[in-house]
């Protein structure tokens, strides 16, 4: 399903900016400003789609809804590509399309980005919830093997897209392309369908955004309570545990007041998580640069390979096919090799594989700029193309990166979360991409800011359609020294983070034997078991 779903997902990615450019008629800025905000938008709604599988809907219910509501906006984008009156004139200014056409144009884009992140939302782990959960040690194996070959499956969907997808686009026409595109999203949820039969199903539960805000509304609303801790406990999670402390002479608490170790627990992980997240959204920002810049200066090189002219848009197909080869590579030989060493179930831990991926990230920016030199030097001074393929080699590298950080985050969200929010938890991997497109957009406009008033044009080192006479080159570097120090904060981060224990987070104690207790009004601990039910220990 998501090898079909993902030819037309990532031809948009990759495609989009020349369609806003050359079809909508946005400049440089514009057109990549539109396209990193469609990916973020996509992507952060993965978290709407999490949330609704883990709450209201199964998890393939909830890929079918949002499947269809992709599908709505293929067919306003065939319709709007297809008939020229809906399309703007070109007007020499940064945007030119207004009005109804732009209400056509943004609805569609973002009905396509609305499905697509719901979908990504809940699929993978719709499939890693197919393992049977009780043998740990082979379970985080098999779970690990399933989002290789996952990241596999949505690697070749790629390929596709960004060779036979985005050919058709540019050179058959843009409402051909959007034809495959809805043709294979249709496809996959077909197949998708055909599995129900033999799904494993989670029954949604209480939603988990609503537990998680129980726990913050009743530990503010129990303040006032003194614990007296050890001094290796954390002030924040010793506040979270005053919302599972049972008030003497209140024993109707209700669930604002009192709630259990499991959901004081589940938030203390949830917490745990976020610097995780937050340290590779700068990777994806470099991601974002891939997607946009670098396609457009594509334009501006050499795209003969023979007598084949290849469409900028398709360069990314190099990493792709890295990746495809790659990742066989890494199950069947380097997790083994690795896992002799370690004695990890995967080889390696799910946040060193991430920070592999954060290293590469960098090396690749930094590659970019010298690229970008050579092409600048190449055309303003000798008049002569360099090859497309020279954006190969930092493409390459962000490939590899890429195979080592997703899947991590993918494996690392889903083994850390708790049994009810692991669709929420698993699109954290998306919302951290959602972030760094969102990221780049805002660099992209305070790069532009600050650097107009330094140089002597007065034009910002991305500002302007001619990329011949900026310097796109400052700002692949400026974001190469900015992933080495966002390294640093993620090693930090790495170091910090505990892995929870593999026992069920209801059999682990809230609150240490040695805690010794002083409040105002109370003697009494309330303490959650595995069925639910709540105890009262005497301290």
């Amino acid at each position: 399903m998501m090898l079909l779903d993902n030819i037309g997902f990532v031809a948009n990615m990759m495609s989009f900016v020349v369609y806003f450019s050359s079809v909508m008629h946005f400049d440089i800025t514009g057109a990549a400003t539109n396209t990193t905000n469609y990916l973020g938008t996509a992507f952060l709604l993965t978290i709407l789609g999490g949330f609704i599988s883990d709450a209201y809907m199964t998890r393939l219910n909830t890929a079918l809804f949002f499947g269809i509501l992709q599908l709505l906006g293929y067919l306003l984008l065939i319709i709007q590509s297809h008939f020229q009156k809906l399309q703007p004139q070109p007007c020499g200014e940064s945007t030119c399309v207004h009005g109804g056409k732009a209400l056509l144009l943004y609805t569609s884009v973002y009905l396509t980005a609305l499905g697509a992140g719901g979908i990504r939302g809940c699929i993978p782990a719709l499939g890693a919830d197919q393992f049977e959960q009780n043998d740990s040690k082979k379970n985080s194996k098999n779970i690990s093997s399933f989002f290789n070959w996952f990241l596999l499956s949505i690697t070749i969907g790629a390929s596709i897209g960004v060779t036979v997808v985005v050919w058709v686009s540019t050179n058959v026409g843009w409402d051909k392309g959007f034809i495959i595109s809805i043709v294979c999203c249709f496809a996959g949820l077909c197949f998708v369908s055909m599995g129900k039969p033999f799904y494993r199903v989670r029954v949604p539960g209480e939603s988990p955004l609503l537990r998680v805000l129980q726990v913050l509304v009743a530990a503010a609303r129990n303040w006032n309570i003194v614990f007296h801790i050890p001094n290796n406990s954390g002030k924040l999670f010793i506040v979270l545990d005053k919302a599972a402390v049972q008030l003497e002479g209140t024993n109707k608490q209700g669930k604002w007041r009192l709630c259990t170790v499991t959901q004081v627990e589940e938030v203390k992980i949830l917490t745990r998580m976020m610097p995780i997240l937050l340290s590779t959204t700068i990777m994806n920002t470099c991601l974002a640069q891939l997607q946009t810049i670098s396609v457009q200066e594509g334009t501006l090189m050499d795209p003969s390979l023979g007598k084949f002219d290849v469409p900028s848009a398709s360069i990314p197909v190099i990493p792709l096919v890295f990746m495809s080869l790659l990742i066989p590579i890494y199950e069947f030989l380097f997790v083994p090799v690795m896992r002799m060493f370690t004695g990890h179930p995967t080889g390696i831990t799910h946040l060193q594989r991430v920070g592999v991926g954060l290293v590469l990230s960098a090396i690749s920016m930094a590659i970019a700029g010298a690229v970008e030199v050579k092409r600048k030097n190449e055309f303003n001074h000798h008049n002569h193309r360099t090859s497309l393929f020279w954006l190969s080699f930092h493409y390459a590298i962000f490939g590899i990166a890429d195979m080592f950080t997703l899947v991590g985050l993918m494996e690392f969200f889903y083994s850390e979360a708790p049994a009810g929010m692991r669709s929420l938890s698993t699109s954290f991997s998306f919302l951290s991409l959602s972030i760094g497109y969102y990221l780049s957009s805002a660099f992209v406009e305070l790069i532009n800011s600050i650097t107009s008033k330094f140089t002597s044009n007065k034009q910002g080192w991305l500002q302007g359609r001619d990329m011949n006479k900026n310097h796109v080159e400052l700002f692949y570097w400026f974001l190469a020294i900015l992933s080495l120090l966002n390294f640093g904060n993620y090693v930090f981060w790495d170091n910090w983070y505990k892995y929870k224990k593999d026992g069920p987070v209801d059999k682990q104690k809230l609150l240490h034997p040695d805690f010794s207790v002083t409040m105002s009004m109370t003697s009494q601990q309330a303490i959650s078991t595995s069925d639910g039910e709540r105890k009262t220990e005497q301290n």
